[in-house]
């Protein structure tokens, strides 16, 4: 978990992640807050949904990164040792 959690911030990572979040939150929070939006309908729970919004997609997006760099979703390091020696 801490090195997902340093991932969250790895400049190797950010790139795609940023752009993952701002195309995909986009979408997200123009389907679910644009009709508040447009009608002025906006409150601060909304405002923190929206930033939810963008940071779901980001955090998916380094979680991808992170698994696809270290061999792989639910797989631990020794696991993974050894399905490299059975290859």
């Amino acid at each position: 978990m801490k090195d997902f959690l340093s991932a969250w911030t790895n400049p190797q990572f950010r790139p795609t992640a940023l752009r993952v979040a701002i195309i995909v939150g986009s979408v997200l929070f123009a389907v679910n807050h644009g009709s508040a939006v447009l009608n002025g309908k906006m409150n601060r729970d909304r405002w923190i949904s929206g930033l939810l919004t963008y940071m779901i997609p980001y955090t998916v997006s380094i979680h991808g990164q992170f698994s696809a760099r270290n061999g792989g979703v639910g797989r631990r390091r020794g696991d993974r040792q050894a399905l490299s020696h059975h290859q």
